[in-house]
């Protein structure tokens, strides 16, 4: 009995350890954004933000966001997790493998499939690549028209258009025009009430996250960042943990850039503030974990003709 009471002892001990562990780990930084990258930048989404003195060394590149990569960004960067793979592809992965590995083996002496010698098995190999080059055309054939594309697709759509006048040309074409539009870039002066209403932002969204007021989220950030803020709130509600934010105060901020796009106005700026960040248990108001008293950050902010800043983007400085 000794021997059972201590494994079970010993399974109760560890099981409560992951139940720590599961509590503790995903709230290590618990405050909006969860000190990852995430949201969009318009054309820079996927450029890293320039250093400025409050983050000398600059801003990550963005690891979740609902922008895709696209020929008018400069430096893509990483890749977006979230982002399922283009079906212009389908032909240039587990298809060119397959093939390129059923070559491989008849080259060696086995073919695809194996057993075949002298002409019957090059018969049997020449037999066996028009097959699947068949299949792989009326694969292709199949995802094109299911994408609404035309079964033969022509360059004309996705290439240079030499009545344009150069690569350039394509800029106002429409979405079944050649070159994707690019946005008309134009310079944005920053002053004194925008970075009132940047500091402001800083702490009625902190202070809305810490409510959990959903209502005032959106008022106060892009659908986007809405959505991430509210799955790290749905996620505590489930760990039975809520996160309480206060005493939020600017230390230093600068701006690291700002641009227009169309009719849109951007400023990423760079700011370091302190913050009371304490995570506790819902029932008991236990606390479970405190974040760090000081954070740096480059949040990325959003204007429309006629309407006030919001936010649409944060980014952790590099370190």
């Amino acid at each position: 009995m000794s021997t059972i009471q201590s494994r079970s002892r010993r399974k109760a001990a560890l099981l409560a350890l992951a139940a720590a562990l599961t509590v503790a780990a995903p709230i290590a930084e618990a405050r909006p954004g969860g000190g990852g990258s995430m949201g969009s930048r318009g054309s820079r989404t996927y450029t890293a933000p320039s250093a400025t003195p409050t983050a000398p060394g600059g801003g990550m590149t963005m690891q979740r966001s609902q922008t895709s990569p696209s020929p008018g960004m400069t430096n893509p960067g990483m890749a977006n997790p979230g982002m399922q793979p283009s079906g212009r592809r389908f032909g240039g992965g587990f298809f060119a493998g397959l093939l390129g590995a059923g070559l491989l083996g008849a080259l060696l002496g086995g073919g695809f499939f194996g057993g075949l010698g002298g002409l019957a098995s090059m018969i049997g190999l020449l037999f066996q690549v028009g097959l699947l080059v068949v299949v792989v055309m009326l694969a292709m054939r199949f995802f094109r028209r299911r994408n609404g594309e035309p079964a033969a697709a022509s360059y004309a759509r996705t290439g240079p258009n030499p009545g344009n006048g150069g690569p350039m040309g394509g800029m106002g074409a429409g979405p079944m025009g050649g070159t994707p539009r690019q946005p008309q870039m134009r310079q944005v002066q920053i002053g004194p009430n925008d970075f009132q209403a940047f500091e402001r932002l800083l702490g009625d969204i902190q202070d809305a996250y810490s409510r959990e007021d959903r209502v005032t989220l959106s008022n106060l950030a892009t659908p986007e960042m809405v959505g991430y803020f509210d799955e790290e709130l749905q996620g505590n509600a489930s760990r039975g943990v809520v996160n309480r934010i206060s005493d939020v105060k600017l230390l230093q901020g600068d701006l690291a850039e700002s641009w227009g796009e169309d009719r849109t106005d951007y400023a990423t700026v760079a700011m370091r503030y302190a913050l009371k960040d304490v995570t506790m248990e819902r029932g008991s108001g236990r606390i479970v974990a405190n974040g760090d008293p000081e954070a740096t950050e480059l949040w990325t902010f959003q204007r429309q003709p006629g309407r006030g800043w919001i936010l649409s983007a944060i980014q952790q400085t590099t370190r």
